[in-house]
């Protein structure tokens, strides 16, 4: 059995007790760990492209039968232009089996996709358009409120016009 140490004072625990001491990792901020039973495929596609947007690049890891999942989103996202593929890696992982209780190995797979340079562009654009949108849109409703408002006005003039000359008579 391998021992993996993260530091000399973890040495004398980890031959006594037979255990692997891993060292922690930081968990990277542009990393999504895809499952095929906790989210739908969609869930995971959509934060990878807030994370491209964000972090101009993502990284999707998968074990098992969360591998197709992966691929998938990868093959969507480069399709629509918004990233391309930056590094592909395969593995192994073992991990013990809680029913039988032995090391079992499973497939992992690792896709770094970046942003496109198209992506970008886009983004900017696309921006740029939400908000002269919304400048139209808030100089129409101004409009709209002056135009709604007029008619009323005369409407009640044309009303109480009648009473006055009924009044008369």
């Amino acid at each position: 059995m391998a021992i993996v140490v993260a530091n000399t004072a973890n040495v004398i625990d980890a031959e006594k007790n037979r255990l692997a001491v891993v060292p922690i990792v930081a968990h990277k901020k542009n990393r999504i760990q895809v499952s095929n039973t906790k989210k739908p495929l969609f869930f995971y596609l959509n934060l990878a492209k807030k994370y491209i947007k964000e972090h101009n690049d993502v990284e999707l890891s998968a074990l098992g039968m969360a591998i197709p999942t992966v691929v998938t989103i990868a093959e969507i996202l480069k399709s629509n232009g918004l990233a391309t593929e930056k590094k592909v890696a395969t593995s192994t992982v073992g991990s013990k089996d809680d029913a039988k209780g032995r090391l079992i190995q499973k497939p992992k797979i690792e896709i770094v996709l970046e942003k496109t340079e198209k992506d970008a562009q886009k983004y900017e654009k696309d921006t740029q358009k939400d908000a002269e949108k919304d400048e139209k849109e808030t100089d129409k409703d101004d409009k709209e409120t002056t135009v709604a408002t007029e008619p009323k006005e005369a409407e009640t003039t044309v009303a109480t016009e009648p009473k006055e000359a009924a009044d008369k008579e």
